[in-house]
């Protein structure tokens, strides 16, 4: 048996009267998870344990089958992991994105226009994030680039801090939401007249482009310690994924994590190429199990983006989820789908809500007929609600 699992990162929302009140799952053209509802099986599930923080940290956790209360110690020291960073148990871990604040006013009193300084290039950040490490970097405080506008600060021998994550404040100012502790404060300050005219930045400007103009420390943590996936079920799994989040949770879990060319973790991501690497990693190196992680409906449902919210799900639907359910068809192996969203990442909130998100499991050996489609009200309508989402991933494997 062959396991794929399929999660658009943020495709669960809310009804739109843009849409006629329908969700932008709902309003999108999906005919290949269409035909996975229609003879298999649909239900909601809540990722977000009740009183967490809904983050695609948590979220992924318990669709990978790990109870988060249990075992959750920050979103960023999974990130450090998948950058190869070598964290001591003293040592503590922030995200640090770089974003885009409005040029004019006192510095507390600047907005937050963009979370990911227009998803800025992972090349473009590199070099940003090599000038602040020269400018704020010590022996105990070290800065490293990661992928796109997502970025790692290490401390050595500090402290986990209360932060804030910058998409929940969009169009807010920031004087509320920025750190307590002193030395990150400073830094966030003096980050923005260190960036703001760089010359990249202006570069960024002419052409056309937002500044990445401000650092925002969050997610603060301490290094998980996780039983390997493989121990857990018996199953080999890889990793496909953009972003450095899921590559670090495939090494905290013990999973293989495959390099995609051209994966971006945005619309313009190769989804052909983490199609392929899943099907390589299933039939042709004996792997169980693959995660295809895609990032890109929960960009655009960050940035209030209808039309290309649906887009991104649509590409999903055509170009990772058809060509995989027809290559296992001619492979003759029997398989087990699931598709899912991590969390809801809804037009109106331009962030993460914890509410249950929809499943769909297909089974090649148990087809039925039935007429459905994959959309959030025909999930909850099936009346099948599991309150734990780390249970998900035992009722996938048929356990």
């Amino acid at each position: 048996m062959k396991y794929i699992l399929i999660l658009g990162d943020g495709m669960a929302g809310e009804p739109l009267e843009a849409l006629g009140g329908r969700t932008t799952l709902d309003a999108a053209r999906t005919p290949a998870m269409d035909a996975l509802a229609s003879m298999g099986s649909l239900g909601m599930v809540r990722t977000v344990p009740e009183g967490m923080k809904p983050g695609s940290d948590v979220a992924n956790l318990s669709v990978l089958g790990y109870d988060p209360r249990r075992c959750y110690t920050g979103r960023s020291p999974l990130e450090a992991l998948s950058l190869g960073l070598d964290m001591g148990p003293e040592d503590v871990s922030f995200r640090c994105n770089l974003v885009t604040l409005s040029s004019d006013s006192p510095f507390p009193e600047k907005i937050l226009l963009d979370h990911s300084a227009g998803e800025i290039s992972t090349q473009d950040a590199a070099a940003l994030i090599r000038t602040v490490q020269q400018t704020f970097g010590t022996p105990a405080l070290r800065f490293f680039p990661g992928t796109s506008y997502r970025h790692i600060a290490l401390w050595q021998g500090g402290q986990v801090l209360e932060l804030e994550a910058p998409h929940d404040h969009l169009g807010q100012k920031i004087r509320p939401y920025l750190p307590q502790h002193a030395l990150f404060r400073q830094i966030s300050e003096e980050s923005f007249q260190l960036l703001d005219r760089h010359p990249l930045n202006l570069d960024r400007v002419r052409r056309g482009l937002n500044k990445a103009n401000a650092l925002w420390f969050w997610g603060a943590g301490t290094r998980p310690a996780l039983p390997f996936f493989q121990e857990r079920t018996g199953l080999r799994a890889t990793m496909i994924s953009a972003v450095d989040l899921l590559k670090g949770l495939a090494v905290a879990t013990g999973i293989a994590a495959a390099q995609v060319e051209g994966a971006t973790g945005g619309l313009d991501t190769n989804y052909e190429g983490k199609a392929q690497a899943a099907l390589h990693a299933l039939l042709d190196q004996g792997q169980d199990l693959a995660y295809i992680h895609v990032e890109a409906p929960d960009e655009m449902g960050h940035q209030g983006q209808i039309r290309k919210k649906i887009q991104a799900i649509e590409d999903l639907d055509r170009r990772i989820v058809a060509p995989i359910k027809a290559a296992m068809d001619q492979s003759g192996q029997p398989y087990r789908i699931m598709v899912l969203p991590d969390h809801p990442t809804p037009i109106r909130a331009r962030t993460h809500t914890g509410q249950p998100v929809p499943y769909l499991i297909f089974d090649s050996r148990r087809q039925r007929r039935r007429l459905a489609r994959y959309t959030e009200a025909e999930a909850a309508a099936t009346g099948t609600f599991l309150p734990e989402g780390h249970r998900l991933m035992d009722l996938f494997l048929d356990r």
